[in-house]
C-alpha cells in the first residue's frame, strides 16, 4: 500500500457516511482554526498566491478526478471496452450544467440584494479604494461647507450639517454591515454545496471522495481568509469574526447530511423488491443513470463556477506597476500550476493503486 492510501485510509477509515462527517470537519475546523494566526491586514498579493493554488486545486478535482468519474465510473480497466450511451452523458452534461448554472444563480441574487457587489474575497481592497474616493468627496464638500458657514455664519446651520453628516455616516456603517451578513449567507450557501460534494464523492468512491476533501480543504484556505478580511474591514473584532466563520460551517455539515440522506434513500429504494430493482437499473429515461450519480457532475460544475468565474476574474486585477504586476503574476501562475500539479499526482497514484 502506498504513503497516499495508507494516509487516505488513517483520515477517512469508516463507511461512505462516516468519512463524509469526518472530510466535512476537516475542511470546515481547521481552515477556521487557521484564522487566529492570520493579520486582520493580510497582504492582498499573499491572499491572491493562496487563491491561486486554490484555482489549481479545484480545476484539478474537476478535471482529473470528478469529470472522469462521472463520465466514465471508478476503476476502468486497462484495455477494457467502455460502452458509450449518448443519452446518458447528455444527462451528464445537464448535471454538470446545473451544478454552474445554480451558483450563478445564487451569485446573482446575492449581487441584486447586496446592492451590485458579489460574495468574493477582495471586498477590503474595493473598500479602500471607495473610502478613497469617500475621503475626498468629503474634503471637497467640507471646504464648501467652511465657505457657506463664512457667509452666513450661525450656530443653527453648523449643528444642522452635524446632524446630517451623522446620520450619513450612520447610514453608511449600516450599509456595511448588511453587505457582512449578506457575504455570511453566501458563505453558509457555498458550505452547504462542500458538505454535498463531501457526501457524494465518498458514496462514489473512497478515492474520489479523499480527493475532493484535499481540493475543498486547500479552496477553503484561502476562501475563509478572505471572508475574514471582509469581516474585518466591515466592523467586526477578531474574536467576532472568527466565531461567524465557525457558524457557517453549519452549513458544510447540513449539506453532508443532506446528501448522505439522498444517498442512503437511493440505495434502500433499489434493495426493496425485485421488480422495483429491474425498474430502478433502468434509471433516468432507462439510461441506467440514478439520480444519485448526477451530484458529482453537479458538484464538478459548481466547482467550475467557483474557480473560473468567481475566482479568477479577481486574480486578473492589476495595481499598474509593471514590476509588481509581473513578479506577482509569476507568483500566482507558479502556485496555480502548484495546486493542478498536487491533484495529479494524487490521481496519477490513484491509478496506478
Amino acid at each position: 500500500m502506498s504513503l497516499q492510501a495508507t494516509a487516505f485510509a488513517y483520515l477517512f477509515p469508516g463507511s461512505p457516511m462516516v468519512n463524509s462527517l469526518l472530510a466535512t470537519a476537516y475542511i470546515s475546523i481547521f481552515p477556521n482554526l487557521l484564522l487566529y494566526f492570520v493579520p486582520p491586514d493580510i497582504n492582498t498579493g499573499a491572499l491572491n498566491v493562496l487563491v491561486s493554488f486554490a484555482v489549481g486545486g479545484l480545476l484539478g478535482d474537476v478535471f482529473l478526478h470528478l469529470l472522469p468519474h462521472a463520465f466514465l465510473g471508478e476503476h476502468v480497466e486497462s484495455g477494457s471496452m467502455v460502452q458509450v450511451n449518448e443519452q446518458k452523458n447528455v444527462l451528464i452534461g445537464m448535471g454538470i450544467f446545473g451544478g454552474l448554472f445554480f451558483f450563478f444563480v445564487m451569485d446573482k441574487l446575492m449581487r441584486v440584494f447586496n446592492g451590485g457587489s458579489g460574495h468574493d474575497h477582495h471586498h477590503h481592497h474595493h473598500q479602500e479604494q471607495n473610502d478613497h474616493d469617500h475621503a475626498t468627496t468629503s474634503a471637497v464638500k467640507d471646504s464648501k461647507d467652511n465657505n457657506l458657514r463664512q457667509r452666513n455664519g450661525g450656530k443653527q446651520k453648523e449643528n444642522e450639517k452635524e446632524e446630517e453628516e451623522e446620520h450619513k455616516h450612520n447610514n453608511n456603517d449600516g450599509g456595511i454591515k448588511l453587505s457582512a451578513y449578506l457575504n455570511l449567507l453566501a458563505d453558509f450557501t457555498h458550505n452547504m454545496t462542500d458538505g454535498l460534494a463531501m457526501a457524494a464523492s465518498f458514496y462514489a468512491s473512497p478515492s474520489v471522495g479523499a480527493t475532493t476533501a484535499v481540493a475543498v480543504f486547500f479552496h477553503e484556505i484561502p476562501h475563509e481568509v478572505g471572508d475574514y478580511a471582509i469581516l474585518i474591514q466591515s466592523g467586526f473584532t477578531k474574536q467576532r469574526a472568527m466565531m461567524a466563520q465557525f457558524t457557517t460551517a453549519v452549513g458544510a455539515f447540513l449539506g453532508t447530511i443532506i446528501g448522505i440522506v439522498i444517498e442512503q434513500m437511493s440505495r434502500s429504494s433499489s434493495s426493496e423488491k425485485a421488480a422495483h430493482d429491474a425498474l430502478h437499473d433502468a434509471g433516468i429515461m432507462a439510461t441506467g443513470l440514478q439520480w444519485s450519480d448526477l451530484v458529482i457532475p453537479f458538484t464538478a460544475g459548481g466547482f467550475m463556477y467557483i474557480a473560473t468565474v468567481g475566482v479568477i476574474p479577481e486574480l486578473l486585477e492589476v495595481t499598474g506597476k509593471i514590476q509588481k504586476d509581473r513578479r506577482q503574476a509569476l507568483y500566482e501562475f507558479g502556485a496555480m500550476l502548484v495546486g493542478l500539479a498536487l491533484m495529479a499526482v494524487i490521481a496519477w497514484n490513484e491509478g496506478a493503486a
